[in-house]
């Protein structure tokens, strides 16, 4: 009976030994990956919740937070002008800035990836350049070149004996020059992103389509863009995220005397930080983040039927 009890304890302990490390390890990792939780916790999910809990009061920062419910929403959505304004101003300039860069990446990222390209590290660092640019530098030259009485562009329109365009004083000026800065900005980030996505493509298939007579238009058209289409998503996506939080150029371009160029997160931040208003821009915080959440469902179904 002691020998039987001697052997079932030396079995336990060789068992512990055995987890005990794969305890450890597993401790080990968790702790090597709890910086990027605990980071996010704090600077990610707890702001978001109490974004949520703020847009149900009625704060001013200097007084005591008044719980109202959903008034604030409630105005937001059946009273209030002028965010339905911001909404429309920021889908159209995501529309007029977001589909050509997409277009245009995918082009460039074609002809850097051609194998008769020289110099294809001078070309990727140029293209790549503006993304790395601060965007305020971008506004106040973009601004210059838009100008009304000296902008270069209006310069050049007068050569071709046009008339001088006033761009923040029209609808269509103003969101097409801040598109332009998105555009300027934004091409070469996803350009990157897509030329790597072709250098994942077999070489073999480029070869045999050339073989079979197909030129450089036709392998785009037929052959690079539809294996293209998971990274496609993913920068419609992006780009969608990015387009619906444009807030630096339309800030220092300017919003217009129409508003024309008033975006939500623009509208968002003179409520909070200008009418000290923090209950109302919290409840247009968490609108655009369903606005968000919502338009990108509708392009991944979108992208998913293409596909089928």
């Amino acid at each position: 009976m002691v020998e039987h009890n001697t052997v079932h304890s030396e079995v336990d302990n060789k068992t512990k030994k055995k987890y005990r490390p794969k305890i450890h390890d597993a401790l080990s990792g968790y702790l090597f990956i709890s910086p990027f939780f605990i980071l996010f916790a704090i600077f990610g999910v707890y702001p978001l919740i109490f974004t949520a809990y703020l847009s149900l009061h009625k704060w001013n920062v200097l007084g005591e937070r008044e719980f109202i419910g959903v008034s604030n929403y409630q105005a937001l959505l059946t009273n209030d002008p002028l965010f339905w304004k911001s909404v429309s101003n920021t889908f159209s300039i995501w529309v007029i800035s977001t589909v050509p860069q997409l277009i245009l990446a995918l082009i460039l990222a074609f002809i850097l990836n051609q194998a008769f390209l020289k110099a294809k590290g001078i070309f990727r660092l140029a293209v790549f350049m503006p993304n790395i640019t601060s965007v305020v530098a971008v506004a106040i030259i973009f601004s210059a070149m838009f100008g009304t009485n000296y902008g270069v562009i209006n310069y050049g329109l007068t050569l071709f004996g046009l008339e001088p365009y006033d761009w923040k004083g029209s609808y269509l000026g103003t969101q097409l020059a801040i598109s332009a800065m998105v555009m300027w900005r934004w091409v070469g980030y996803n350009t990157i992103i897509y030329l790597a996505g072709l250098q994942g493509i077999s070489k073999d298939l480029y070869e045999a389509a050339t073989i079979d007579g197909a030129s450089k238009t036709q392998q785009f058209l037929y052959l690079t863009i539809p294996l293209m289409r998971p990274i496609i998503l993913f920068t419609v996506i992006l780009s969608t995220i990015g387009g619906m939080q444009i807030f630096a150029e339309p800030l220092l371009f300017g919003r217009g005397a129409s508003n024309q160029g008033l975006t939500m997160t623009l509208y968002l931040y003179e409520e909070a930080f200008t009418r000290f208003s923090f209950g109302y821009g919290a409840a247009i915080a968490w609108v655009l983040f369903v606005i968000i959440i919502l338009f990108s469902l509708f392009n991944m179904f979108l992208t998913q039927r293409i596909k089928s």
